[in-house]
């Protein structure tokens, strides 16, 4: 009995020492180190602030659309600037331009030399759908173009997991709306995918081509949930400048011309 009660006591002793030398090494060591990670927060801002709302960009753009049926290559001026000002010049292969289009958080204007046509609106989805092949919100097109993503209105919640060397973001707003951004290990936006209320996509953007001098993607590509609607947006002389004169995105009806006012 003696025997068993050291034994006993013998082993006690050893499970006490196996637990408190741990804990004892690890006091003398200073606190432990624990892995700090940027929050969602940061790096979103960081993502979505590589063009900030003083600059302005401009840049002459390669337009490639495409809609059930038809392809449509253009040249383009482009100039905008956050979260609502976009004016868009298409350039033919010669001659001055013949098409003009210009909005801002007011109103949107559109200019046809052609047909001697002035049209003036509000720069609604909807206005512009009557000359673009969807409906698509003008915030949504500037912070695209802007290589960036368009906010969702309210209060909105986000979750974040690693996916295959990027990093996933989803986000979902208390009106149902929902986007998923994917950063790759260079902090770069590469896609955004867009849902609605119901949870259905309406487009995906993809960035591509990133030059390591420009904080904007050299090739940007929305596609639109009908699976056959599409437009490639590609940059040449992609300036990034402190915005100046907004008058640049307004016009002035020429003489002559018809006026059109949209809904």
């Amino acid at each position: 009995m003696y025997k068993t009660l050291q034994n006993r006591s013998h082993l006690f002793k050893k499970i006490i020492y196996l637990l408190i030398i741990p804990f004892f090494v690890a006091s003398c060591a200073g606190p432990a180190v624990v892995p700090q990670y940027p929050a969602t927060e940061k790096i979103l801002a960081a993502v979505s602030n590589t063009v900030s709302e003083a600059d302005m960009v401009s840049a002459i753009v390669q337009i490639d659309l495409v809609t059930p049926g038809a392809y449509y290559p253009a040249k383009a001026a482009l100039l905008l600037k956050k979260p609502a000002y976009l004016r868009l010049e298409l350039l033919p292969l010669m001659g001055p331009p013949d098409f003009f289009l210009a909005a801002n958080l007011r109103e949107m204007k559109i200019l046809v030399p052609g047909k001697g046509e002035f049209y003036q609106g509000q720069p609604s989805g909807h206005n512009l759908s009557r000359f673009l092949p969807w409906q698509f919100d003008l915030e949504d097109m500037v912070a695209i173009f802007a290589g960036g993503y368009p906010p969702l209105n309210g209060e909105v919640s986000y979750l974040r997991f690693p996916e295959a060397g990027n990093m996933r973001i989803e986000m979902k707003a208390r009106s149902g709306i929902s986007q998923t951004i994917r950063i790759g290990p260079d902090g770069r936006l590469n896609k955004l995918e867009r849902r609605d209320k119901e949870g259905n996509p309406i487009y995906i953007a993809e960035f591509d081509d990133y030059e390591e001098s420009k904080s904007i993607a050299g090739k940007i590509t929305i596609s639109m949930a009908d699976g056959t609607t599409s437009i490639t947006v590609k940059y040449s002389d992609l300036k990034i400048e402190k915005a100046g004169d907004l008058s640049v995105f307004d016009l002035s009806i020429p003489a002559g011309f018809k006026k059109i006012i949209m809904d």
